[in-house]
């Protein structure tokens, strides 16, 4: 039933602790209300526990440097940055933008022009990857526009109308992607709309991360299990806390963002002693809300619920982690509920009225051109295990050619072992039908989406349209296939 029924959304990098807001260097350690009991240490030779039980942090914003309406200018670094987890002399170092893990949240409106000056303090190449907006090829921070350390580079682009959704940013230099999402380096972005149907409603917005820390309190590095399956840590954090508070009146009705940037994690989230609508996908709103019971998000994707505090007898009232097989055969999988984040009761409010429709989406045409794309393992090859279309990643050969402006349609095969979550740049997609035991289902509403859930066997069925000519990525966003091979690149000509 999970993979005919639960919406997939989903994606990369370990963010990371116990609420390292603006952490620095000589910043004091970090702590909680509850931390005195808390942070304990696991048994001698293992992995201490992170603080816990927090309020949810907020995320810091991005300061504006231009006082100009529609105009937004800022500076965004990544440097390295140890980082106090316990009370305790120990330093964790991580890789964060503006030292901030996450980094800092940036909030653009619809036809903003932005400028954002990029100083990689790394060292290694890097780049921000714009994940899931629709800017120019040579703008998106892929692997062909890397910044060298010590180097600068501006990133300039307009948002067009019709845009407002929860997107994120990223590192993608190839081959080293994952290592730097690991360390640190990812952050939200939101692009408002003027025309917003919700924002009556307060926002909890929700970065989720995993971290993987070794038994000296450091940022593991990657081993031949996370190699094949994806990068999984033990803990899941959010916005940088592990499992933090949410306070939630009885009657409330909050309206949550939510981003799956871990490296491999796939995440079936459900908060069973409340009522959710699914409101919007990586492209933003849906056409109207939909009362669902739970939702499965794949590395790299977003989505939006209301959320509307009932707290209903019997349930659990925090956020939960639901069992998901992805296939892994070198981890075990997750057996029982989690708990991600408590939810709090915090009296009574009246509640607000859902509109019964958010927005109109049109369904895409007729395409002017149909692909299949197949994503396998070749694991008998260390050279090339991760394949698409049978050839591992080649940054100088062109895997595809297409026409600016024409609609697209692919299927998308998951010839493998292990479920693969597939995303296309630059623009967003529309999923029509899924494959589920052979046999086709049509999508049962439309929605705007730049990361998919590929199920192992199985098959997705998607259109879209690329508006800017240029050099495309498309590949799976759990990170560590993606650096060894499972990634192409299709040269969208001007049409």
């Amino acid at each position: 039933m999970d993979r005919r029924h639960f919406l997939k959304s989903g994606s990369q990098l370990a963010l990371l602790a116990a609420g390292l807001r603006q952490a620095r260097a000589d910043s004091l350690p970090v702590h909680s209300e509850h931390a005195g009991h808390a942070a304990a240490a696991t048994p001698a030779g293992s992995v201490p526990l992170l603080p816990r039980g927090e309020r949810l942090p907020a995320l810091t914003p991005l300061a504006n440097q231009s006082a100009l309406d529609g105009q937004f200018v800022a500076q965004l670094e990544a440097a390295p940055l140890p980082v106090a987890l316990w009370d305790d002399a120990r330093r964790t170092t991580f890789w964060a933008y503006n030292a901030s893990v996450p980094g800092p949240l940036i909030e653009l409106w619809e036809g903003d022009e932005v400028d954002i000056a990029f100083s990689n303090r790394l060292p290694q190449p890097t780049s921000v990857h714009w994940h899931g907006l629709p800017v120019p090829p040579d703008q998106d921070g892929g692997p062909h526009n890397t910044v060298a350390p010590g180097e600068t580079r501006h990133y300039r682009f307009t948002l067009p109308e019709g845009c407002a959704g929860s997107y994120w940013y990223h590192p993608h230099p190839h081959g080293h992607t994952a290592e730097q999402a690991f360390r640190g380096l990812a952050g939200a972005l939101l692009v408002r709309s003027r025309n917003d149907p919700l924002r009556h409603l307060p926002e909890k917005l929700l970065v989720l991360s995993d971290l993987k820390l070794d038994a000296d309190g450091q940022i593991a590095a990657n081993d031949m299990a996370d190699l094949h399956d994806g990068r999984e840590g033990q803990f899941v954090l959010i916005n940088g806390a592990w499992q933090p508070q949410i306070t939630l009146a009885r009657g409330e009705r909050q309206r949550w963002r939510l981003w799956n940037a871990t490296s491999a994690r796939i995440i079936k989230l459900a908060l069973p002693a409340h009522e959710v609508h699914l409101v919007g996908t990586d492209g933003g709103l849906i056409t109207a809300p939909r009362l669902i019971d739970s939702i499965t998000l794949s590395p790299g994707e977003r989505a939006e619920l209301v959320v509307t505090g009932r707290f209903a007898a019997g349930q659990p009232a925090g956020l939960q982690s639901q069992p998901y097989e992805r296939g892994k055969r070198m981890h075990a999988e997750q057996e029982q509920d989690e708990t991600l984040a408590e939810v709090v009761e915090h009296g009574v409010r009246p509640t607000p009225v859902l509109p019964a429709q958010l927005r109109d989406i049109a369904a895409l045409g007729t395409p002017g051109w149909r692909r299949r794309i197949v994503l396998s393992e070749n694991m008998g090859d260390p050279r090339a295990p991760f394949l698409i279309n049978g050839r591992g990643y080649d940054m100088n050969r062109i895997d595809g050619t297409g026409v600016a402006g024409r609609i697209e349609e692919w299927e998308v095969v998951a010839d493998a072992h292990m479920d693969h979550p597939f995303h296309v740049h630059g623009t967003q997609f529309q999923v029509l039908a899924r494959s589920v035991d052979g046999i086709w289902e049509d999508e049962p509403f439309l929605a705007w989406r730049d990361v998919v859930n590929v199920p192992a066997g199985q098959m997705v069925r998607l259109r879209f349209v690329q508006a800017l000519p240029g050099l495309r990525m498309y590949h799976c966003h759990i990170l560590e296939h993606e650096d060894q091979g499972m990634m192409a690149q299709i040269d969208f000509l001007p049409g």
